[in-house]
């Protein structure tokens, strides 16, 4: 595994039309993107997490808080976010690629290094944990490769799969080798991610019981809490839900 360089490219901007700047807003004190990058720190396999964000002028803060961070960044398209998947992962040099999206701060670094290491010693081309669903939505892990990377780049023509790095390959299933990570049990009706005022008011509930500096807590911590606290769930379990987890 020495010679293949993994690496996670977490899409980030500031322009959320749902929830404006939401990278920014704080959970216990620290931004959404710092919880993002620290939880994938706590990975193993992982030897490289670069910000993708654009080109925009409104983006220069994210930049600007990952030049002082020290995390590597890249800037490029704002609606052809394969594009600048793309171009980041050939300007840095990466052989298996995370995809991440900045607005989920539960990400489990225990499922991202179990889908880099399914994807390489089976030598595939395309891991995830979301079709089926099974998993919290904001716990989704997309791995591939960078030749899959390149497929899609080169033979994609509608926006929305531009916009949406992956759907290339979900539609397109027989071009690739892809394995799918399924849970034990379904939570798929679980929603962790940050689209919304409610999902917000729902994060900040989990880091006020769980968070503590420099500890990760892990997604079995959060199910303990939402069995004993299932009010919680009521915060935002009303929001409109991606396709995938309808």
């Amino acid at each position: 595994m020495e010679k293949i360089k993994v690496a996670a490219i977490i899409q980030a901007r500031r322009g959320s039309t749902r929830l404006p700047d939401k990278v920014f807003l704080e959970l216990s004190n620290k931004p959404l993107l710092e919880h993002v990058v620290n939880r994938l720190k706590k990975s193993d396999l992982l030897q490289e997490i670069i910000i993708a964000t654009t080109d925009l002028p409104d983006d220069n803060l994210i930049q600007t808080w990952a030049n002082s961070n020290n995390i590597s960044v890249f800037r490029g398209s704002e609606n052809n976010v394969l594009e600048r998947y793309y171009e980041a992962a050939k300007k840095y040099q990466i052989d298996v690629i995370v995809r991440i999206t900045a607005d989920d701060p539960f990400k489990d670094y225990r499922l991202v290094d179990e889908a880099v290491r399914v994807l390489i010693d089976n030598k595939l081309d395309f891991v995830c944990n979301n079709n089926p669903v099974s998993f919290p939505e904001g716990l989704d892990v997309e791995v591939l490769t960078f030749n899959a990377l390149e497929v899609s780049y080169n033979n994609v023509i509608s926006d929305f799969d531009k916009e949406h790095v992956t759907q290339y390959i979900h539609k397109n299933k027989d071009k690739f080798n892809i394995a799918n990570i399924q849970n034990e049990k379904d939570l798929s009706f679980h929603r962790w991610t940050l689209d919304t005022i409610e999902d917000y008011q729902f994060a900040q509930k989990i880091y006020s019981e769980l968070y503590k500096e420099g500890y990760v807590f892990l997604r079995e911590e959060v199910l303990e809490l939402l069995e004993k606290s299932p009010l919680i769930l009521e915060l935002n379990n009303k929001v409109n839900r991606s396709d995938l987890y309808r």
